[in-house]
């Protein structure tokens, strides 16, 4: 990232026509998330994203409208202002093509360029597709089909005006190949540059005659034709600087730190816009990340199917910040995702409802009930006094746990790496859980003895909220908002919270809790094959919820599940159980749910590879007492051997671990 302490994010601008869905959510989301990461660290923060509104489709949909350009692109632009504003999202600006500043500077730069004689006019014939307003090369067309889009080209001939981008192509290889950054990640990297290094890098036509297109931006050069839509919706990375501030501030901005784009684009970013960079002799943006593609229920998204996701519905039936949780933890950043209702269902109940939801119900409610609705005092001794980690290694244990995640989240959050950040949170959610349980404050609360250490167990538990909604924020606004609420505190979170160390202690003795309804209420996920909420028919209505009397009517009564199998005391006694303490944790390479383990049945060490990688972060499990089937025959799991069973309970998904509470031996048998 830039070494100055500004952090320029940008969006692509996205086409005016389109009606907004999964995809253009998912990378508005993701570029919201780093923008608010980077202001908690406290950089000098500019959000951009923004419409392209010039080019042919925008032009024959208003003929076919009737209405002008103008004011189709007018009555299109409010459904994505107002997605993005539903969406909590953070822009600082929004551009749109159309604005006068933008289309003036576009021409202050075709006029630089073509009298810098890097722009000549030139013939050319080709087959042109209508849809992605480009020219394909014989060699590209097959069928006389468009290679992207699969719809008929029509060859054309016509005097353009070409910018010389071919000159650039050794200068652009050598820059990708001294920026490991520039492109990532790194397959899409090593497309560019396989693209870049086996053929010629032709001229690129960037204009369009008036004959056949008069919506877009006039050369400055020859009234005769407009702009390609590609130079002209380029440009407003560096437009925005000029004229959506204050001030001007390319200066103080340029070069961008990051343009966030779908990997359908990355051409177009790491080719076209660097070759105009280098012409117009400005720096390159740091790094331009093409992320993957969203299907549903397995299926490619598309109008003919139905099954394209609206954001819109998404937020109204499950609400934004699930919505926004489970487009960055499902899948790694960067790699193409499969979507489904059933899926964010059991996100929510699996990792929100049970994870930090149920972290501060219940932590409240014990609040409420033994110390009278305040954060209780505790005494130094038990925090961080000089026997602490003797006495209470718990207490400093969880205190640990959260300043390691602080100092993991920078470097997860430069790599884009949201489903890890998310998994650590998540562990620490569930280590706090584990710190409440193993002290037991209900019982604690009993012996009259016990208030100091209960008041220390609750403080914790607290602070450990406080500190998480901390570093929840960036991915989960509105509920970091709601936890520090309910905890009594208000906190500015546009502030640069993070841009030191976290200490811990932040929370005062004796501030009032206002206890309120469940961050996240459970869900019904969908039966399989259940009609999507985005087959509804308009983004502006939200579906409302059943009646109970409608509900009870449409949904049969479930048979009752058959008992399952039983089996003899005789076959039980064959599955040996044994504690085993766990050594060492550390991921299966290429796999999100698989971990291996080391670990000690007192007389010998054992390997065990587990699915529980998606619940657990591996460090946490370090020391950890488990129950393993330790006569289980090994297997290989992805080519690694494993020597036994983890027990956990959980259905589809991993809800928890197995643990013992008391210090056994490793290797007693469990009965």
């Amino acid at each position: 990232m830039s070494a100055k302490n500004t952090f320029y994010i940008t969006t692509p601008i996205y086409y005016v026509n389109d009606v907004p869905h999964i995809g253009h959510a998912y990378t508005t989301i993701a570029a919201d998330v780093l923008a608010r990461y980077r202001r908690l660290k406290g950089r000098d923060v500019f959000f951009l994203t923004g419409l392209d509104e010039h080019g042919q489709k925008v032009q024959q949909a208003a003929a076919k409208a009737g209405i002008a350009p103008q004011t189709h692109c007018d009555k299109l632009a409010p459904q994505f202002q107002e997605l993005w504003t539903r969406l909590n999202i953070s822009n600082d600006a929004f551009i749109r093509t159309t604005d006068g500043p933008h289309k003036s500077i576009v021409q202050r730069y075709l006029q630089e360029l073509f009298d810098k004689d890097l722009i000549y006019k030139g013939s050319y014939t080709g087959w042109y597709c209508t849809f992605d307003e480009r020219f394909w090369t014989e060699k590209d067309v097959e069928n006389g089909l468009c290679p992207d889009c699969k719809r008929p080209v029509e060859q054309i001939s016509e005097h353009n005006y070409f910018f010389r981008m071919g000159q650039y192509q050794d200068r652009l290889i050598d820059h990708i190949k001294a920026h490991d950054r520039f492109v990532r990640p790194e397959p899409r990297r090593n497309e560019v540059l396989g693209f870049l290094q086996t053929q010629k890098l032709g001229d690129l036509s960037i204009s369009r005659p008036k004959s056949r297109l008069s919506w877009g931006i006039e050369l400055p050069f020859d009234t005769h034709y407009v702009t390609y839509v590609w130079f002209d919706a380029l440009v407003n990375y560096l437009s925005a600087l000029e004229y959506k501030l204050p001030s001007p501030s390319v200066a103080r901005y340029w070069p961008a730190d990051l343009h966030l784009v779908g990997k359908d684009i990355l051409t177009t970013h790491a080719v076209y816009w660097s070759t105009m960079l280098m012409a117009l002799n400005l720096p390159l943006p740091q790094t331009i990340f093409a992320h993957g593609w969203w299907t549903v229920d397995g299926e490619k998204m598309s109008k003919s199917r139905g099954n394209v996701v609206d954001p819109n519905r998404m937020a109204a039936a499950y609400g934004v910040d699930p919505f926004r949780y489970f487009l960055l933890r499902e899948v790694p950043f960067g790699q193409d995702g499969d979507f489904s209702e059933q899926g964010l269902a059991r996100r929510i109940n699996s990792d929100l409802a049970n994870g930090i939801g149920n972290l501060l119900s219940r932590t409240l409610t014990m609040i409420e009930r033994n110390c009278a609705g305040a954060i209780p005092d505790v005494p130094r001794d038990y925090l961080d006094g000089e026997d602490a980690q003797k006495k209470y290694p718990l207490l400093v244990q969880a205190r640990e746990s959260l300043r390691t995640l602080g100092d993991r989240l920078d470097a997860l959050f430069d790599g884009f790496e949201f489903n890890t950040a998310l998994l650590l949170v998540a562990s620490r959610v569930s280590d706090a859980d584990t710190f409440i349980d193993k002290h037991e404050p209900w019982k604690l609360a009993k012996d009259p003895l016990k208030q100091a250490e209960l008041h220390a167990v609750l403080y914790s538990a607290a602070e450990c909220l406080r500190i998480l909604s901390l570093y929840l924020y960036p991915v989960m606004p509105g509920t970091a908002q709601k936890i520090a609420e309910q905890l009594g505190l208000s906190i500015d979170f546009s502030a640069p919270l993070l841009r030191n160390t976290v200490e811990w202690g932040g929370l005062q003795a004796g501030t009032k809790i206002r206890k309120g309804p469940p961050l996240f209420p459970r869900v019904e996920p969908k039966p399989e094959g259940a009609k999507p909420v985005s087959d509804s028919a308009t983004p502006s209505q939200p579906t409302p919820a059943p009646s109970a009397e409608t509900s009870a009517a449409a949904v049969p009564t479930p048979a009752p599940p058959a008992a399952p199998a039983q089996i003899t005391i005789d076959e039980f006694m064959k599955v040996q159980l044994k504690t085993a303490k766990v050594l060492a944790a550390e991921r299966v390479p290429k796999s999100e749910k698989l971990l291996k383990l080391r670990v000690s049945l007192g007389a010998e060490e054992r390997q065990i590879v587990a699915g529980i990688g998606k619940k657990y972060e591996p460090e946490s499990l370090v020391g950890k007492n488990i129950v393993i089937v330790a006569n289980l025959k090994p297997a290989k799991l992805m080519g690694i051997e494993s020597q036994g069973m983890v027990l956990a309970a959980g259905d589809s998904e991993v809800r928890g671990l197995i643990t013992i509470l008391e210090e056994v031996d490793p290797g007693t048998k469990v009965k």
